[in-house]
């Protein structure tokens, strides 16, 4: 019988591994952030975790975490910043999004335009966070997990 090459290897590839985002629960932005990745989640390899919800932390330092983005990969490996995104875009079915972060360039811009983002994401949430938010709730209507309250936040 043939081992299929996941059960020989001693350490999984990091697209096998679960993500756990930690999100801003307050903040309607991210609220749509991780509704629309709910909505791409078919892998099941994404979870979500409210920084407001004090026993779903699990270790995090939630007062840097509400300064920049953190997930955990796997059981151990903590990520921080761009690389959350870039990670968890890869559990998606959203494969352009994947090849525009496979260049190099796209990723260096994408990592520049996240430190404004992260410095400024409460005064561009207020501006555009309510608006995208609805937005994506009315091109996504049925969420998964999201409303069923599982700790991953109250998206309504």
């Amino acid at each position: 019988m043939k081992v299929p090459q996941l059960m020989r290897s001693p350490t999984l590839p990091s697209e096998i591994l679960p993500l756990t985002i930690y999100y801003d629960g307050l903040c309607p932005l991210c609220l749509a952030e991780v509704h629309f990745l709910q909505q791409h989640n078919h892998s099941g390899l994404l979870h979500f975790s409210c920084l407001q919800d004090e026993s779903a932390s699990s270790g995090i330092d939630c007062k840097l975490a509400m300064q920049t983005i953190h997930a955990r990969l796997g059981e151990q490996t903590l990520l921080v910043g761009p690389e959350v995104f870039f990670e968890a875009y890869k559990r998606t079915d959203l494969r352009w999004v994947n090849a525009l972060f496979s260049f190099a360039l796209m990723r260096f811009v994408y990592a520049k335009a996240y430190v404004f983002f992260a410095k400024y994401r409460h005064q561009i949430s207020k501006v555009i966070g309510p608006y995208l938010l609805k937005r994506v709730k009315a091109r996504y209507p049925l969420a998964t997990k999201a409303d069923a309250g599982n700790g991953s936040g109250n998206l309504t």
